[in-house]
């Protein structure tokens, strides 16, 4: 399995490649008053507004440092109801493709975030699955995708 590797804090992550969309250089973000830590902004796609989220903040740390090697990352998001919407993540220390032979995932033995999946250790340490279909709880989803039609 390829990953897109980053880091929260000191620890290593990686996104699905098959999840990803694009990598993109820090861009401005629109600020969403009032809106959970967890989102920090909206982007302008093409014309398109793309939600943002703070992967370190989801997580539950400090907001991500806007960093040389700070990404977003453009991933196809399919929620419970089977619809995809675009999301966007802002990720710090981003690294690059890692493959990771899949018999090399271990459970983590651990439930701390329902968005956490397998393991796999190297020569760097441990890197974790981030399983993107998982990362929103669904308050969040609710505020970010609200089906056409519907008054926010």
């Amino acid at each position: 399995m390829k990953l897109l590797v980053f880091h929260i804090g000191h620890d290593r992550y990686g996104l699905p490649l098959r999840a990803v969309r694009r990598v993109l250089p820090l861009l401005e973000l629109k600020a969403l008053p009032l809106a959970p830590d967890a989102v920090a902004g909206l982007m302008n796609l093409h014309g398109d507004t793309v939600p943002v989220i703070d992967l370190s903040r989801i997580s539950g740390g400090a907001p991500a440092r806007q960093q040389f090697d700070t990404r977003i990352v453009l991933v196809d998001y399919t929620a419970p109801d089977g619809v995809t919407h675009a999301l966007a993540l802002l990720a710090e220390r981003v690294s690059g493709v890692q493959d990771v032979a899949e018999q090399a995932l271990q459970p983590s033995g651990v439930q701390a975030a329902p968005f956490l999946g397998a393991v796999a250790g190297d020569a760097e340490g441990l890197v974790q699955v981030v399983e993107v279909e998982r990362l929103l709880p669904a308050e969040l989803r609710a505020l970010l995708f609200q089906p056409e039609g519907s008054a926010p």
